[in-house]
């Protein structure tokens, strides 16, 4: 039998090269999307945090209204916003424990303070107490308005 030389495939030179590029790119898009995931991760962690925490706040004025002596109006005087025990809660919201971002408004800057309503008049809703927070993370903008969250609550005295 006659052995024949063939020539070398011209036509396959580099696919090798070209499939390892093609590998090194899909696995490289596997690592960026992991590092993504990753960030969204962190970043929902973060905000569900910043929600405990508020909701903690939230219910720690509640447990100092149940706690307070008085009728409806001297708890609304109290706590109700601007009022002494609010003005002390507020030092423990916008504090170093406290929520991020939560300043009063200036040029620019919408406020971001909580406010707190107390119903002291006579019907279903006497003695509903409103509390919303508000608070800015550190990557918003300063005019943005924030976050919000909302507890109500029914504080009852017995006559």
């Amino acid at each position: 039998m006659k052995a024949t030389n063939n020539p070398p495939a011209t036509g396959q030179s580099g696919v090798m090269l070209l499939e390892a590029l093609i590998a090194i790119l899909i696995f490289s898009l596997g690592i960026l999307s992991l590092v993504a995931l990753q960030a969204t991760a962190v970043q929902l962690t973060s905000d569900a945090k910043y929600r405990t925490d508020a909701t903690l706040l939230a219910n720690r004025l509640i447990g100092q209204m149940w706690t307070s002596s008085g009728n409806l109006t001297a708890l609304k005087t109290a706590f109700q916003t601007g009022g002494t025990a609010y003005n002390a809660w507020l030092a423990d919201v916008s504090g170093r424990e406290g929520l991020p971002g939560v300043v009063a408004a200036s040029s620019g800057v919408v406020a971001t303070l909580p406010t707190v309503t107390v119903d002291d008049t006579a019907g279903a809703t006497a003695g509903q107490v409103v509390i919303t927070l508000f608070w800015r993370t550190p990557e918003m903008p300063l005019n943005a308005a924030g976050h919000r969250h909302v507890v109500v609550s029914q504080i009852s005295r017995n006559p």
